[in-house]
C-alpha cells in the first residue's frame, strides 16, 4: 500500500479530516478533532502511527517486525507500522479501521450518533 492509497482509505471513513498540525511532513487524520492516524510523508518506506488496544498492540509487535511502539506517541496505545509489504493491505486497512473505531468509541454518544447518519 502506498501513501496515496492509505490517504484515500483514511478519508473514506465517515467524518475524517486531514491536517498538518505538527509540520509539513506529518499527515494527520482526525475524527471529530481526535487523531486516529499519523503518516510520515518523508519516510521511505512509509510509516503510519495507529491507535491500538494495548494487548493487541503488544501481540502485533511480537508477530511483525514492521510493527513498532508508536513513535512520539503513548507506546502502550499506539503502534508505528512500517508499510514495507510485511503487513498485507487488508490487515493494514483493518488496523486503520480499528484505530478509527477506538477514537469513535471515545466520543460522546450524541456525536457518535451524528457520525452514524453520515
Amino acid at each position: 500500500m502506498n501513501i496515496e492509497e492509505l490517504r484515500n482509505f483514511c478519508l473514506s471513513l465517515p467524518g475524517t479530516e486531514e491536517t498538518f498540525p505538527f509540520d509539513e511532513v506529518t499527515l494527520v487524520f482526525k475524527l471529530m478533532g481526535k487523531i486516529f492516524a499519523l503518516v510520515s510523508l518523508d519516510a521511505n518506506p512509509p510509516r503510519v502511527n495507529l491507535k491500538c488496544d494495548p494487548d493487541k498492540a503488544m501481540e502485533l509487535r511480537e508477530r511483525y517486525t514492521a510493527v513498532l511502539p508508536g513513535y512520539h506517541m503513548n507506546k502502550k496505545h499506539w503502534n508505528t507500522v512500517i508499510v514495507d509489504g510485511e503487513v498485507s493491505k487488508d490487515e493494514l486497512r483493518q488496523w486503520v479501521v480499528n484505530s478509527y473505531q477506538l477514537i469513535k468509541a471515545s466520543l460522546p454518544k450524541k456525536v457518535r450518533h451524528e457520525l452514524e447518519s453520515l
